[in-house]
C-alpha cells in the first residue's frame, strides 16, 4: 500500500501538455472575463447618450458591476470550495456572459445596473476560482509564471475590447458590443470536460478513480495502484472552508494584510483606468482617444503581470512585489510631472505593469499564501475586500478633481496607496505561506529518506 502525496507530486511535476490545456482554459476564461469588464467603459459615451443620462448616473451604472463583483468575489470562492471548482467555473461563466449580453437588451438605467450587477458576480466571483485551480495545477518552480502568464488574459480580453468596440459600436450600435459577450456560454461544456476538478475536492468526495487520472496525466511517471492511499495535510481535511480558516494558524495578521494591499492595488487600478485620460486632458497633452490609453494601460499590465511572475519564480514573490508596489508609487507620481510625450507613454506603461499587473501577482502569492482546500475562499475574501478600492476610487478621486488641485497632487493622490501597500506586504509573514510550508515539508521527507538510506548501507 502506498501514501500519494498529491501536493508533493503536483509540486515536482515536469511541465507537459496537460498543464498547457489547464493553463489555456483558465486563460481562455480570463480573457472573456476581463472583456465582459471593459465593454461597459467603452460603451459608455454611446450609453450615455442612447439613454440620455448623465455623468453621475452613468458614473452609478458603471459602479453596479463593481459591486457585483466584491460580492461574486467573497461568495463564489467559497461556493468553489464547497460544491467544486468546475461547477463554480461553469456557473460563473454563464453568469457573466449571459448577463452582459442581457444589459445590451436594456433600454433604461435601472436594468441596465441590474444586470451589470449579476454580470458583475460572475466576473469577479470567477477570479479567485481560476487562480486557485492554476496555482494548484501549476509545477512549484513555474507556479508564479504560469498564474501570472494566465491572468494576463484580463489584459488582453480589455485590449479586445477596445479594438472591437469602436467598430462594432460604430457600425452596429453600442447593444452589439454586449450581445457579443455571450459566445463564451457556448464554450462552457468543453471547459467542464477539459479541466480537471480540484485534487482535495476529489478526495473529500470519495472519486479516487478520478483523482488517479488526474495524476496520471499531471505526472506520467506516476503509475496507479488500486492499493494506493490518499492523504490530505491536517489544513486540507476539513469539508468547507469558512471565513475562520483563513485567520488559523497563524495567519491572521498576514490575512488582513493581504487584504490591505488587494484594496489599495485595486484602489489604484480603477483610479487610473477612470480618471487618467481627463487629467492628462486637463494638464493639455493631446494623445488621441481613450482607445490609446486603454492600450498602453493594458499592454503594460501584461508586460508587468508576465514579467513579475518570472521575476517570483526565481526570487521570493513577497519583496518582487514590494518593488513592484514601490514602483507604482514612483511611475504614477511622475505623471503629474511635465515630460515629453514619449516619456508619458512610458510611464503610463509603467504604471499599467505596476498597478494592473502587480495586481496579478498579488493575486498569485494569495494563491500561494493559503491551503489547497482553503484557496478558493482564502483569494475571493482578498479580491472581495480590494473590490470596495475599486468602488471607492472613481468617486475619491472625482472629488479631488472638481477641487481643482494641481495636477501632481492628483497623481500622489492616486500613488500614496501603493506606499501604504508596500508596508502592507512587508508586514506580511512569509513563513506563514502554505507553500513554503509544503517545500519546508518536501524537504524533510527527503533529508529522513536520506538519512534512511545511509543508514542502510554497508560500512
Amino acid at each position: 500500500m502506498r501514501h500519494i502525496d498529491v501536493h508533493h507530486l503536483a509540486d515536482e511535476a515536469r511541465f507537459n501538455g496537460y498543464h498547457g490545456r489547464i493553463l489555456l482554459w483558465c486563460a481562455l476564461i480570463i480573457i472573456f472575463d476581463g472583456y465582459d469588464l471593459a465593454v461597459a467603459g467603452i460603451a459608455l459615451p454611446s450609453i450615455m447618450k442612447a439613454m440620455n443620462v448623465d455623468a453621475t448616473s452613468a458614473g452609478f451604472m458603471v459602479s453596479s458591476a463593481l459591486f457585483g463583483m466584491m460580492f461574486g468575489a467573497i461568495v463564489m470562492g467559497m461556493v468553489a470550495d464547497s460544491i467544486g471548482r468546475r461547477k463554480a467555473i461553469a456557473i460563473c461563466v454563464l453568469m457573466f456572459s449571459l448577463f452582459t449580453a442581457a444589459a445590451g437588451l436594456t433600454r433604461e438605467p435601472v436594468s441596465f445596473s441590474v444586470t451589470r450587477f449579476l454580470a458583475g458576480v460572475g466576473i469577479g466571483g470567477v477570479m479567485p476560482i481560476v487562480v486557485a485551480q492554476m496555482t494548484e495545477y501549476s509545477p512549484r518552480r513555474l507556479r508564479g509564471t504560469l498564474v501570472t502568464l494566465m491572468f494576463s488574459g484580463y489584459s488582453v480580453g480589455g485590449m479586445l475590447a477596445a479594438l472591437l468596440g469602436k467598430g462594432l459600436i460604430e457600425s452596429y450600435g453600442w447593444q452589439s458590443v454586449f450581445l457579443a459577450a455571450s459566445l463564451p456560454a457556448l464554450l462552457v461544456p468543453f471547459a467542464m470536460r477539459a479541466l480537471p476538478e480540484s485534487m482535495p475536492f476529489l478526495i473529500r468526495t470519495g472519486r479516487l478513480d478520478t483523482l488517479r487520472q488526474v495524476l496520471g496525466r499531471l505526472s506520467p511517471t506516476y503509475v496507479a495502484q488500486p492499493s494506493d492511499q490518499f492523504g490530505l495535510p491536517n489544513t486540507d481535511r476539513k469539508q468547507a472552508a469558512p471565513l475562520s480558516r483563513l485567520f488559523q494558524d497563524g495567519r491572521g495578521f498576514s490575512t488582513v494584510m493581504l487584504w490591505v494591499a488587494f484594496f489599495m492595488c485595486l484602489f489604484m487600478v480603477y483610479a487610473l483606468s477612470s480618471w487618467l485620460a481627463k487629467l492628462m486632458a486637463s494638464a493639455g497633452y493631446s494623445l488621441g482617444s481613450a482607445l490609446t490609453f486603454v492600450l498602453v494601460l493594458n499592454f503594460g499590465a501584461m508586460l508587468g503581470a508576465i514579467g513579475g511572475g518570472w521575476l517570483a519564480d526565481r526570487f521570493n514573490i513577497k519583496y518582487v512585489l514590494v518593488g513592484m508596489y514601490a514602483l507604482a508609487a514612483v511611475s504614477i507620481t511622475l505623471l503629474g510631472v511635465k515630460v515629453p510625450t514619449p516619456v508619458l507613454f512610458v510611464l503610463v506603461g509603467l504604471a499599467g505593469a505596476s498597478t494592473i499587473g502587480t495586481q496579478i501577482v498579488t493575486y498569485a502569492y494569495a494563491g500561494q499564501f493559503y491551503p489547497m482546500a482553503a484557496r478558493g475562499t482564502g483569494i475571493g475574501w482578498a479580491s472581495g475586500v480590494g473590490r470596495s478600492g475599486a468602488i471607492l476610487a472613481p468617486i475619491v478621486i472625482g472629488v479631488l478633481v472638481s477641487m481643482s488641485l494641481p495636477l501632481q497632487q492628483n497623481f500622489m493622490a492616486i500613488a500614496i496607496p501603493a506606499v501604504i501597500a508596500v508596508i502592507a506586504v512587508l508586514l506580511i509573514d512569509h513563513k506563514k505561506s502554505a507553500s513554503v510550508q509544503q517545500q519546508a515539508a518536501a524537504q524533510s521527507r527527503n533529508h529522513s529518506a536520506g538519512l534512511a538510506n545511509g543508514a542502510g548501507e554497508p560500512a
